[in-house]
């Protein structure tokens, strides 16, 4: 492995909401160097400043960015098509990507793009999506979009990396 002319896979990374891609990537460093070998790693800040506190400061330096905006039930989405317009415009001008990997609100939306495309609904200009790295992720909870990108199990391979807080 290793190989001269093996080519990595090209992934576009979506950090959370309120971060950025610069701190997904200093995140992603925390990873061995030999996992970080192979792949090629794209990291896309989200369209829109973020629109509030940022629970990554003091922590990492702005500016701090958000995919999308959401109600206290997490069941009404602003922004989302735009979103998903920008970055399908970013795969189109700087892919083609192999794989989606998403921390947080962009694991739900890495997860969700993928269901989509499938559907005919989102993605349509860029070759399909091969897999995809979740981290953290949810799923939404509008039914919308609920019915559109989980009515049926996507068909690439998906990894996922779970975290969890125990209260005993």
């Amino acid at each position: 492995m290793g190989s001269e002319g093996v080519k990595k896979p090209r992934i576009l990374c979506l950090h959370g909401f309120r971060t950025s891609g610069h701190i997904l990537k200093t995140q992603l460093h925390k990873w061995p160097q030999s996992v970080h070998d192979h792949l090629d790693l794209v990291f896309l800040d989200a369209p829109f400043p973020c629109q509030g506190k940022s629970d990554v400061e003091g922590i990492f330096d702005p500016p701090y960015y958000e995919w999308f905006q959401f109600n206290e039930e997490f069941t009404e989405y602003t922004n989302f098509d735009e979103c998903v317009q920008y970055i399908e415009d970013y795969m189109i001008k700087h892919g083609p990507f192999d794989g989606l990997l998403g921390f947080s609100q962009g694991a739900v939306l890495s997860a969700a793009l993928t269901g989509l495309q499938e559907k005919g609904e989102a993605l349509t200009k860029v070759p399909k999506v091969k897999f995809i790295i979740i981290i953290s992720g949810a799923k939404f909870k509008s039914s919308l979009i609920m019915e559109k990108a989980y009515s049926s199990p996507i068909s690439c391979p998906s990894l996922h990396f779970l975290e969890f807080t125990c209260n005993l």
